[in-house]
C-alpha cells in the first residue's frame, strides 16, 4: 500500500502518458537521412526520459557537439508537428489525479511549454499546481528538475513522492533525497528500476489512491 504524501512529482512520458509512438516517430524522422536509418523503436524506447544528447551521442560517437545539437534541433521541430496524435493517457490517470489530493507538479525531461501542452491535451492540467520541465539545466538522472519542481511548489524534500518509470527517474530521486515510486507499466525494465531500491512499486496508476 502506498501512503498519501503532501507533495507528488510526476514524470510524464511512460508515467502519465504513453507517448512512445510520437517520440520514436520523431526520432526516426531525424534518423531517416543518416547512416543510422534502421534503428528499431525498441532501442529508442530505452532512451525515453533521458536527454536526446545521450541517444545521439551513442548512435553517432564521431559527431561534434554542433552536429549533435543539429539533430536535437531537428527533433524539436518534428515532434510538435505530430501533434501528440499517437499519444494516449494511461488508464485511470486523470481520475486518480482528480482524487489524489496533495500538491502536484511534473518533473520531466520535456521542456515546460511542451509539458503544459500535453497535460492540457489530456485533461490533466487542472490537477497540477505547478508544471516543471527541463529548461536549460541538466536532465535526469541529475536531480535538478526535482529541485526546480519542489522550488515551484515551495515544498520540502521530506514531504515528496516522485513517481517515474525509468532508472533515470529513480536515480534522480535518490540524488535529490525524495521518496520514489517505480511505475512498472512504462518504458523502464523492472530489473533496472530495482537497482535503485524504489520505496514503492506501481503496477497501475490508480494504486496511488487504493
Amino acid at each position: 500500500m502506498i501512503p498519501r504524501f503532501p507533495v507528488y512529482l510526476f514524470d510524464v512520458d511512460g508515467t502519465l502518458v504513453d507517448s512512445a509512438a510520437d517520440i520514436c516517430g520523431a526520432i526516426q524522422g531525424v534518423l531517416r537521412h543518416t547512416a543510422q536509418n534502421a534503428v528499431p523503436d525498441s532501442y529508442l524506447r530505452q532512451f525515453i526520459g533521458r536527454h536526446l544528447v545521450d541517444l545521439y551521442t551513442e548512435l553517432f560517437p564521431d559527431y561534434s557537439p554542433e552536429q549533435i545539437e543539429a539533430l536535437i534541433v531537428e527533433y524539436r521541430t518534428l515532434y510538435p508537428l505530430r501533434n501528440h496524435a499517437s499519444t494516449t493517457a494511461y488508464a485511470g490517470v486523470v481520475e486518480t489525479l482528480q482524487k489524489l489530493g496533495g500538491r502536484k507538479s511534473t518533473a520531466t525531461t520535456k521542456g515546460t511549454p511542451t509539458t503544459r501542452i500535453v497535460l492540457e491535451r489530456f485533461g490533466m492540467l487542472p490537477y497540477f499546481d505547478h508544471v516543471q520541465g527541463t529548461d536549460g539545466f541538466p536532465a535526469k538522472p541529475k536531480p535538478d528538475v526535482i529541485y526546480k519542481a519542489l522550488e515551484g511548489l515551495d515544498a520540502r524534500v521530506e514531504d515528496c513522492l516522485f513517481v517515474g518509470d525509468s532508472s533515470a527517474d529513480m536515480e534522480a530521486a535518490r540524488a535529490a533525497g525524495v521518496k520514489c515510486c517505480a511505475a512498472t507499466y512504462g518504458y523502464g525494465k523492472r530489473e533496472d528500476l530495482a537497482r535503485w531500491s524504489p520505496d514503492f512499486w506501481l503496477d497501475d496508476f490508480s494504486q496511488l489512491i487504493a
